[in-house]
């Protein structure tokens, strides 16, 4: 009897899966519309026809639920401590975005444990694949809840106002990051400005400083990638009281006009 030949099955390799650009957003101190920049950003990135996450990283004093006027009945607590499922926790948000929202006033995530290390690592795992943009709106200053947090991020966004003590603390935490974590570019958005090139300016005196006293393990001074400034708009005050998108509030005002230029070059640079 002859034995009937047939042809090889072709194997083909496995999809490649693409993951999520994970940015995270942070500042060296508080009240520098670090949030507020992060879900304007986020809705502008969504306009651009990007699929957007948007993590509230700041863990223990988390308030971009405030920003965004939700009021969700499961929050990031909830997954950790297994009450909830992840899928749960994702909710949308006005701008066409999505948000996973973290608890307010839990002193458990005021300090980084091992617990909550592998809970925030698996759940970003989890997410990247699914989104084209991860923001992680992280807390201000340089805890290790916060650096632990930028760790997991592709890249960093430093956001910064005109006012010394907020360049003095961004350039401090620009120092620990080159320092710990051998970053050697990081972006650079400066909020509130009165002046059009106001930010420039500040990022290049900030980078002149950054190059003589700065350096990463490998002995380089990192590079401030400016993204560009948002200027001082009476916009924003209203949008912040009634619990708005600035971009849905007022999408022509000159800040709403800073942050789709800002979206438009992080896009460009995908």
């Amino acid at each position: 009897m002859t034995a009937i030949m047939t042809e090889p099955e072709l194997t083909s390799a496995p999809p490649t899966v693409r993951l999520a650009r994970t940015l995270a957003v942070t500042s060296g101190k508080g009240g520098v519309g670090k949030t507020f920049f992060s879900a304007n950003l986020a809705a502008a990135l969504s306009r651009q026809g990007l699929k957007v996450l948007v993590l509230d990283a700041d863990l223990g004093l988390a308030n971009l639920d405030v920003v965004l006027n939700l009021y969700p009945k499961i929050t990031l607590h909830d997954v950790f401590t297994g009450k909830a499922q992840l899928e749960e926790a994702i909710l949308p948000a006005p701008g066409g975005f999505s948000v996973l929202l973290a608890g307010s006033g839990l002193v458990e995530y005021s300090r980084l444990t091992s617990e909550v290390r592998e809970q925030l690592m698996d759940i970003i795992a989890t997410v990247s694949p699914r989104f084209d943009v991860l923001l992680l709106d992280t807390g201000a200053g340089i805890s290790d809840v916060v650096l632990f947090a930028l760790s997991l991020a592709h890249e960093v966004i430093v956001v910064a106002t005109p006012e010394p003590t907020s360049m003095t603390d961004a350039y401090a935490t620009i120092k620990v990051l080159a320092a710990q974590q051998g970053r050697e570019q990081l972006h650079m958005v400066i909020n509130q400005v009165s002046r059009t090139g106001e930010g420039r300016v500040i990022c290049q005196q900030l980078q002149q400083v950054v190059e003589r006293f700065v350096l990463t393990p490998a002995g380089t001074s990192p590079k401030l990638s400016y993204l560009g400034d948002i200027p001082l708009d009476v916009s924003v005050r209203g949008a912040v009281q009634r619990r708005s998108l600035l971009l849905e509030l007022h999408p022509g005002c000159p800040a709403s006009q800073g942050v789709v230029q800002i979206a438009t070059k992080l896009n460009s640079r995908n």
